[in-house]
């Protein structure tokens, strides 16, 4: 089907979709680094508790790379639709769609560690087990808003620039 131009029900192609599947894999690795490193610093081994907090942090990690996705996406496809499909165009309509993001990343970020720290600070009946849950997210907190605040847009850039290159 060379030539063919596929898209699926949500109008986007189908490679499109699939390379923006891969950037988000690709960044998981790179999310759940932050909850390795502090469950290392506090001394915690893994358990069944902690493999929950990565399923959450996984969860978390990749919506925020789909919305980034989404928003890049849009503002690239907005730059297009004004006649800049330029590298210049590019770069800017990526800085548009993830500063579109910032604000909301950064709430979303702080309601998460305003609701996880006092899990992970507390004691009482039952704290050990939640702290293992907590740690992972807050942890993945961490690196996983400058994963797909720093290197999404990258992967977005260097994809489009090989669509503008094929395409000019």
């Amino acid at each position: 089907m060379r030539g063919h131009s596929r898209t699926n029900a949500s109008g986007i192609g189908v490679r499109s979709a699939q390379r923006g599947v891969v950037m988000v894999m690709l960044g998981l690795p790179f999310a759940l680094i932050g909850g390795v490193w502090l469950m290392y610093l506090l001394g915690h081994a893994f358990s069944i508790a902690s493999a929950v907090g990565f399923i959450a942090l996984a969860g978390v990690a990749a919506e925020f790379g789909v919305v980034m996705l989404v928003y890049l996406r849009s503002a690239w496809e907005q730059a297009k639709a004004d006649g800049n499909a330029t590298d210049e165009g590019l770069d800017s309509a990526i800085r548009h769609g993830a500063l579109k993001r910032l604000r909301p990343k950064a709430m979303t970020v702080a309601v998460i560690l305003a609701g996880l720290l006092p899990i992970l600070l507390g004691g009482g009946l039952g704290s050990e087990l939640m702290q293992r849950i907590a740690a992972p997210m807050i942890g993945g907190m961490l690196t996983a808003p400058l994963l797909s605040m720093l290197l999404l847009p990258v992967l977005f850039r260097w994809s489009r620039r090989r669509e503008l290159a094929r395409d000019g």
